[in-house]
């Protein structure tokens, strides 16, 4: 039950726990549990609402971050990670493969305040070399969300042999 529990919370955190029984076929009061347990072991980690930004009337400015750094001896690349993380401008964070270690998400209000985040709190971090910042100038789909729906129907490509 637990992997269909999961999949229905994922894609709509608003269901209620009457609305997932009834959509498991499994009594409310074992929904319930079963919540409270996924949510202590931490597999769910949060509840979130994903905000199209754009339509809000508010200023943000999000950028991802690629941070070239070393591992340490004893832990890897997590103590650095751990440091980057408690940062509150940072949304996400990935320790990924290829010719960068890691791939950061960060929310500011202005370009220059993102600017600010990487010269003062990120580039100081002992073990960080180099940092490639890019700024997000429009977001077409968040978190499985397109952002800007013209109409209900799907437009589709033309295919030609």
């Amino acid at each position: 039950m637990n992997k269909e529990l999961l999949k229905l919370m994922e894609k709509n955190a608003k269901l209620s726990v009457c609305d997932l029984a009834a959509l498991l076929g499994k009594d409310e009061n074992e929904v319930s549990s079963a919540i409270t347990e996924l949510e202590e072991k931490n597999i769910i980690a949060g509840y979130h609402t994903v905000i199209n930004w754009d339509n809000a009337d508010a200023d943000v400015c999000k950028a991802v971050i690629t941070v070239h750094a070393t591992p340490e001896r004893d832990s890897g690349y997590d103590h650095i990670a751990s440091l980057i993380a408690n940062y509150p401008e940072v949304d996400s964070l990935y320790l990924i493969s290829g010719s960068t270690e890691f791939l950061l998400i960060i929310n500011g209000s202005t370009m220059k305040e993102v600017a600010n985040f990487v010269a003062h709190k990120l580039a100081p971090i002992d073990g960080v070399h180099s940092t490639e910042t890019m700024f997000i100038l429009k977001e077409y789909k968040l978190s499985g969300e397109i952002m800007n729906r013209k109409s209900s129907s799907t437009e589709r490509l033309i295919v030609t042999p």
